[in-house]
């Protein structure tokens, strides 16, 4: 059997790398000889990366020609169905489902996270797209509730985030100083206010004991906001870059606590069993946070919390670091599982 895979791959955000990494895992678990087609924005070094095929996803005469040659489309994962980040979005990727369906090739789309949608026009291209695909596996309660409000009647499923069912084996590279906390963060429009309340908690940590260590999992942009925040903290802190997926999986699995704004920095901590604190920015974290019952401190964007509100919340996890991190193992190792019913889901989709 042969799969093209479509999402936001090859532009150096670890998130989605470690999304197509997990897919790719669970589908060669299920079926070894599987053969795959990632489309990427860097083709050569996805296809080094992942050991699979790749095209470059701008090239449409080349996107037509594998998915034509393939058994089926995987559109996913991540929240590719949205327009916060740009109104571009929705068509590209609902393009690709397009050209498969004119293929007469069936679609699956992969745990995805649907909207939020800024643009009517978004929404109703998604509405009249989605009624055609072959089967529709969502990672949240959220994006399921909207998609029913756009009356989708396509066989469909609540599914985990695909990296809950990430495996790997890469050890701390470089952190040796124990014990410290992992902060994950990303610059976001109308919240300068947060920068500063972050830099008055870590400064608190500090005073603990703690090591702070900034993981950008989006280097360049994430780098940024870290840096923001340190230059405002009284304290010293250390900020790790050029890492790969693994080695960062690596260094949250050794850290005490991680305080996230990107949803995959969570995610990491979730499978390695490390509690975590998140601060929103998108529906995706509360849904995540919710479901594996870890503390969600508020939005970047709002005033509704302070740098106390962290510190309190971290006493609280510290005081019972056991019970948190026993919440978590049971939480992913079910999701683990069925990370893994996902991949034969597509399968068994693909063959009928």
């Amino acid at each position: 059997m042969h799969v093209v895979i479509s999402g936001y791959y090859g532009f150096g955000n670890t998130g989605d790398e470690a999304i197509l990494l997990s897919i790719i895992q669970a589908l060669k678990k299920v079926m070894p000889s599987i053969q795959i087609t990632a489309l990427s924005h860097t083709p050569e070094q996805t296809a080094t990366s992942f050991q699979v095929q790749s095209v470059n996803r701008w090239n449409f005469r080349d996107i037509k020609r594998v998915i034509k040659a393939s058994d089926g489309l995987i559109s996913g994962g991540g929240s590719l169905l949205q327009d916060s980040t740009s109104i571009k979005t929705v068509p590209y990727y609902i393009g690709l489902i397009h050209i498969a369906r004119w293929y007469k090739k069936p679609t699956f789309v992969y745990a995805q996270g649907i909207g939020p949608f800024r643009y009517k026009i978004s929404k109703w291209l998604v509405q009249k797209t989605l009624r055609h695909v072959n089967y529709i596996t969502i990672r949240d309660q959220n994006s399921q509730q909207l998609l029913q409000q756009l009356s989708i009647q396509q066989p469909m499923q609540l599914v985990p985030d695909p990296v809950l069912g990430l495996v790997t084996t890469a050890t701390n590279p470089t952190i040796k100083k124990q014990p410290y906390i992992i902060v994950s963060v990303r610059p976001w429009k109308d919240a300068k206010s947060y920068l500063s309340k972050m830099a008055t908690y870590l400064d608190q940590m500090v005073a603990k004991g703690f090591n702070i260590v900034f993981l950008p999992m989006h280097d360049k942009t994430d780098e940024m906001t870290a840096k923001q925040i340190a230059a405002f903290m009284k304290e010293k802190s250390e900020m790790i870059s050029n890492l790969s997926l693994e080695e960062k999986v690596a260094i949250i699995k050794d850290a005490t606590l991680v305080i996230g704004v990107r949803l995959h920095a969570l995610v990491f901590a979730a499978i390695t069993n490390v509690p975590f604190i998140a601060l929103s920015y998108d529906p995706k974290i509360e849904a995540f946070a919710n479901q594996c019952q870890m503390p969600l401190i508020g939005h970047i964007s709002n005033d509704d919390w302070q740098a106390k509100n962290l510190l309190q919340q971290t006493n609280k996890i510290l005081a019972e670091l056991h019970k948190y991190k026993a919440t978590l193992k049971q939480k992913t190792d079910i999701y683990q599982m069925q990370a893994l019913d996902t991949a034969k889901l597509v399968l068994q989709t693909f063959k009928s």
